[in-house]
């Protein structure tokens, strides 16, 4: 509220409401990419459901992830942010595997023609990995998001992660 008494409005900056497509409820199908001790990998499929609202008057929001995988049900929780100063926005994950952390470091970046672009940069067991989100395919009614991550600094990327949204609410 402002001093007056009245709600304040979410700024009408660029970007500030791109991630309003999300909000709802979603059954989302998944594909993982599992690494074999050989030295090969395969594609793991399951079935979730994802849920999102607002905070922040829009300029924030959380995705709630309900994995139901082989090994049981799973949760994980998307937390973005949207910065009106430099028109990104920011995507932290939290999974219920390490409720403690360590946190990583979240991905940045923005939409641009339909479709979303983030990246963030780590260090896992001592090797550098950028590590690149999309959001694209984007619909009334379904949408597409993709990770993968690069080991050469994004010169290339394997794809480790695809979930596909359908729109339930």
């Amino acid at each position: 509220m402002d001093p007056a008494g009245h709600r304040a409005e979410a700024p009408k900056v660029a970007g500030a409401r791109d991630f309003d497509f999300e909000v709802g409820s979603w059954r989302v199908h998944h594909r993982t990419l599992k690494k074999l001790p050989d030295g090969g990998q395969e594609w793991i499929e399951f079935e979730g459901t994802s849920s999102n609202h607002q905070i922040m008057d829009g300029l924030a929001n959380i995705e709630d992830n309900v994995f139901h995988t082989a090994g049981g049900v799973r949760r994980g929780v998307a937390l973005r942010s949207f910065d009106p100063k430099t028109g990104q926005w920011a995507i932290w994950w939290l999974d219920e595997r390490y409720p403690l952390g360590p946190g990583e470091p979240p991905v940045i970046g923005r939409f641009q023609n339909g479709t979303g672009t983030f990246y963030s940069d780590d260090v896992i067991d001592g090797a550098k990995i950028r590590t690149r989100y999309i959001w694209g395919h984007i619909t009334p009614t379904s949408a597409r998001w993709e990770q993968a991550t690069s080991r050469d600094s994004g010169q290339t990327w394997e794809t480790n992660w695809i979930m596909q949204f359908e729109r339930t609410r």
